[in-house]
């Protein structure tokens, strides 16, 4: 008669045992957990479809830059360096993202370790940054280039160009290069599930069960100081290039001039745009669906990367000479 409420007191301090060894202590968890587009999984297949299109049309025009510029000697100007700038970039930037939710869309591999999403979202967001820093320094040659044609030259000489490259990339590396560092040192004992298709730095520090202010304020501070500093300095250029551009004698060297201005600025557009929504809505945006915030943080690095090599390589003039030599030698 003794062993009944032996055994339902067992029975009932079971599932107080269960929900408390669910707690699992996460502090530096070994994986994480990816799971796509969260509210759109039955669709992750057919999002697929224009993901993969988005990144093999940015695969194959980047690549076709880099190709092209490397075999004309007549294209090894500071214009061109910056456009291989930006083509390696946005290789990195989409490649880093792409593989694995590919991998997650048709496979259902939503697991990724723990030091591999710190390296993916290192690689995320410091060559986000490169990227803003050179889309600074395209827009600073376009401005050298119509309003001091005499001395683009002279301004912009080889060790220039490969200075202002190098100053982009330690910028990049060194300002992100805390993200991953303060991400490591918090416990994680909520969950290791992460609501994106890949390891945005905000999006994971959330899970920490720990006062995250530094990660935030630094994050925030970090993205205002670049993206502020970088979309003041296009804008300086850009409006002294149309002050130049309206003060050229002839209306179609203006509207040739102008066309050319406004597609790079769709571009610069298109990579600040969707970057801000992401960034912001994470803080103040909690009304945002979730699934659009995930698409739109995509869009951020899959977009630019296609758009990029059509706006800054296919519409300039000797690009387009090179690729029809070629396609008439092939056919010859």
């Amino acid at each position: 008669m003794q062993e009944t409420p032996l055994c339902l007191s067992v029975g009932h301090l079971l599932p107080f045992y269960m929900s408390d060894s669910n707690k699992t202590d996460f502090t530096n968890p070994s994986t994480f957990i990816l799971l796509g587009i969260p509210g759109l999984e039955a669709a992750h297949v057919w999002i697929s479809i224009p993901f993969s299109a988005m990144y093999s049309i940015a695969v194959l025009g980047n690549f076709t830059i880099l190709f092209i510029v490397y075999m004309e000697p007549s294209l090894h100007v500071p214009m061109y360096y910056f456009l291989c700038m930006l083509a390696v970039t946005d290789l990195i930037l989409s490649t880093s993202i792409l593989p694995k939710t590919l991998s997650i869309f048709w496979f259902n591999s939503r697991e990724i370790d723990f030091s591999a999403c710190l390296i993916q979202m290192y690689f995320i967001h410091s060559f986000s940054v490169m990227e803003s820093g050179i889309l600074v320094a395209m827009a600073l040659d376009r401005y050298v280039a119509i309003c001091h044609p005499l001395r683009y030259s002279t301004i912009l000489t080889n060790p220039v160009v490969a200075k202002v490259g190098l100053a982009m990339v330690l910028r990049g590396s060194m300002l992100v290069l805390p993200y991953p560092f303060l991400t490591r040192r918090w416990p994680y004992c909520r969950t290791n599930i992460i609501r994106h298709t890949y390891c945005e730095h905000m999006a994971v520090v959330k899970l920490a069960c720990t006062d995250i202010h530094v990660s935030s304020y630094y994050s925030l501070s970090a993205a205002f100081l670049v993206t502020g500093l970088d979309v003041f300095f296009i804008a300086v250029s850009y409006t002294q290039i149309l002050r130049a551009i309206f003060s050229l004698p002839t209306k179609d060297a203006r509207l040739k001039t102008f066309g050319t201005c406004s597609s790079h600025l769709c571009a610069i557009l298109l990579f600040y745009i969707p970057g801000l929504f992401s960034f912001l809505t994470h803080r103040f945006g909690y009304n945002v669906a979730l699934h659009f915030h995930v698409l739109m943080a995509n869009a951020y690095l899959l977009v630019p990367p296609m758009v990029n090599p059509i706006i800054y390589g296919v519409r300039t003039k000797q690009i387009q000479d090179r690729l029809l030599w070629l396609f008439t030698f092939k056919g010859t």
